[in-house]
C-alpha cells in the first residue's frame, strides 16, 4: 500500500482537484468532490477492514487520505471509532462565552479535517462498489446533478460528506412539517432546513402592516429576502398576501424554493427570483431572516448560519427604506445568540438600524424550542439558555 502525492496533478493545471493513489502497482486518479470546500488530500493510502481505528486516526491526523476498499458498514463503524478518539482530544469548554464559541469553531474545523479523510470512491453513475454498500444514486443525483461529464471515471469524496448527503436526501424525501403552513417544506441538499420553528411562528402571528389596507397600484406586495426553502414566502401567502417576491442568489435555494412553492400550490402568489437581496420596486412588507452569527463561514451550507462582518444584515438594513411603500414595514427576524456569545452587542444592532434611517415599531420575542437549548453538554449551552428569537418591526424614519 503506497502513498502518492497529488502535487503532480496540480502542476499540470488540471481544472478540478484530483486525488491520485497507487493500487496493486497501478497509479489511479479521480476528481475530488467536496461540497464543503475541503481540500483534496495530498497523500492517499488504500485501506480495508484490516486497518485498526488507532492507526486510521493517526494517519488522518497526519493528513493522509484513507481510500476505503473494505465493507461499507465497517467503514461507518471506523468513522465512529475515529470520532470517539477525536472527541477525547478536544479541549474543555471555556467559561467565557466568546472563548467557548471560538474553541467550538476550532473543534468543528478539526473534526471536519480529520474525519473528512476517510474516503469513498463513487462510480460515474454514483454507485459504490463495496460490500454492503447502500444505493446512493438517487441521493447523489439530487444533490450533485445528473451531468457527470466531469467524472467519466467516477469521483472520490469523504464518507462523512457522503453521509451528510444521504441525510439531506432523507430530509428532502420526508420533509419538515410546518404547522403555520398546514403543510410540509422539503429542504434540498445545501439549503438550510427550517427546523427552528419559533421564527416561523413569529412571521405567522405578527400584525400585518397598515400599508396593506391602503389603496396601492402594487396591491398587497411583499418581499422575502434570502428566501432559502421558501418557507417564509409561503407563510405570507397563506396569510393572504396577494403577491410575494422571494429572492435568493444561490441556485440550490432558488430550485428548492420553487419546488416548495409549487408543491404547496402557491405559484400564483409567490414568484421566486434570482437577486442579490432586493428585487426592483417597493413593497408594503419586506421580510428577512439573515444568518444570525457574525463570523466566517467554513463551508457553503454555513452561510445560512454565519454572516461574515454582518454583511447580509447590513445590506438588508441599508436598502430597506428605499424599498418600502408609505406605511410599509420591514420584518427583521434575528436571534440574539450573537449578543450572548459576545460577538455583536445589542447597541451595535440598534446603531445599524438607526444608521439605515429606520425606526423600531415593536419587537416580538419568542424562546427557542430546539433540542440544543436544553442540552447541557453543548459547548454553547450557557448562551443558548439565554437566547431569544425576535421579529423586529421596522419602518422608515
Amino acid at each position: 500500500m503506497s502513498i502518492i502525492s497529488t502535487d503532480a496533478a496540480h502542476a499540470q493545471n488540471i481544472p478540478s482537484p484530483t486525488v491520485n493513489w497507487q493500487e496493486q502497482g497501478v497509479e489511479h486518479s479521480a476528481p475530488w468532490r467536496a461540497e464543503n470546500l475541503g481540500k483534496a488530500p495530498a497523500r492517499v493510502q488504500v485501506v480495508d477492514d484490516s486497518l485498526k481505528a488507532d492507526q486510521a486516526y493517526r494517519l488522518a491526523c497526519e493528513g493522509t487520505g484513507l481510500l476505503w476498499r473494505g465493507d461499507f458498514h465497517n467503514a461507518r463503524q471506523l468513522l465512529q471509532a475515529m470520532t470517539r478518539r477525536l472527541e477525547r482530544k478536544l479541549p474543555k469548554t471555556a467559561a467565557d462565552p466568546t472563548e467557548a464559541f471560538h474553541l467550538h469553531r476550532q473543534a468543528q474545523a478539526q473534526r471536519a479535517r480529520v474525519l473528512g479523510l476517510l474516503l469513498i470512491q463513487l462510480e460515474p453513475d454514483y454507485s459504490i462498489k463495496l460490500r454492503r454498500a447502500p444505493d446512493v444514486r438517487l441521493a447523489c443525483e439530487q444533490a450533485l446533478g445528473t451531468d457527470n461529464a466531469w467524472s467519466a471515471g467516477g469521483c472520490v469524496m469523504s464518507l462523512r460528506e457522503l453521509q451528510g448527503l444521504i441525510g439531506a436526501y432523507e430530509w428532502r424525501r420526508k420533509g419538515v412539517s410546518i404547522p403555520a403552513l398546514g403543510g410540509v417544506i422539503h429542504p434540498h441538499y445545501g439549503v438550510f432546513s427550517p427546523v427552528r420553528g419559533e421564527y416561523i411562528d413569529l412571521v405567522a402571528q405578527a400584525p400585518l402592516p397598515q400599508a396593506f389596507s391602503a389603496p396601492s397600484a402594487d396591491g398587497m406586495l411583499a418581499f422575502d429576502i434570502g428566501t432559502g426553502t421558501g418557507v417564509l414566502a409561503a407563510v405570507l401567502a397563506r396569510r393572504g398576501v396577494q403577491q410575494v417576491l422571494a429572492t435568493d442568489q444561490d441556485e440550490r435555494a432558488l430550485a428548492c424554493a420553487q419546488d416548495n412553492i409549487q408543491q404547496l400550490g402557491l405559484t400564483e402568489q409567490v414568484q421566486v427570483l434570482k437577486r442579490d437581496l432586493y428585487p426592483e420596486g417597493r413593497a408594503a412588507l419586506v421580510v428577512c431572516n439573515p444568518p444570525w452569527i457574525p463570523a466566517k463561514a467554513n463551508a457553503p451550507i454555513e452561510y445560512a448560519i454565519y454572516d461574515p462582518a454582518s454583511a447580509m444584515l447590513q445590506g438588508f438594513l441599508q436598502g430597506l427604506a428605499a424599498h418600502l411603500l408609505p406605511g410599509g414595514e420591514g420584518w427583521l427576524i434575528m436571534s440574539d445568540i450573537a449578543e450572548h456569545l459576545g460577538l455583536r452587542s445589542r447597541q451595535t444592532l440598534l446603531d445599524m438600524i438607526d444608521a439605515a434611517g429606520l425606526t423600531v415599531i415593536e419587537r416580538l420575542d419568542i424562546k427557542p424550542r430546539h433540542g440544543r437549548a436544553a442540552d447541557s453538554s453543548d459547548p454553547l449551552f450557557k448562551a443558548r439558555t439565554a437566547e431569544l428569537t425576535s421579529l423586529w418591526r421596522l419602518s422608515a424614519a
